[in-house]
């Protein structure tokens, strides 16, 4: 939980000035997609989670 919170902080908190918490909802949302879907996890072997998936559905 930290590390995700040091890279929430560092890779939105610090990066945007949101004029409201509709906005900070938003690119929030948008980071979290990227986040959890289209970056290498270490637990997937440094795989995305469509890699892996795809990976473990041809063995």
């Amino acid at each position: 939980m930290e590390r995700f919170n040091c890279t929430y902080r560092t890779k939105v908190l610090y990066l945007y000035l949101f004029n409201n918490l509709a906005q900070a909802r938003r690119i929030t949302e948008e980071w979290l997609t990227i986040y959890n879907t289209e970056r290498p996890h270490e637990a997937l072997n440094n795989m995305t989670p469509i890699e892996y998936k795809t990976l473990k559905q041809a063995a």
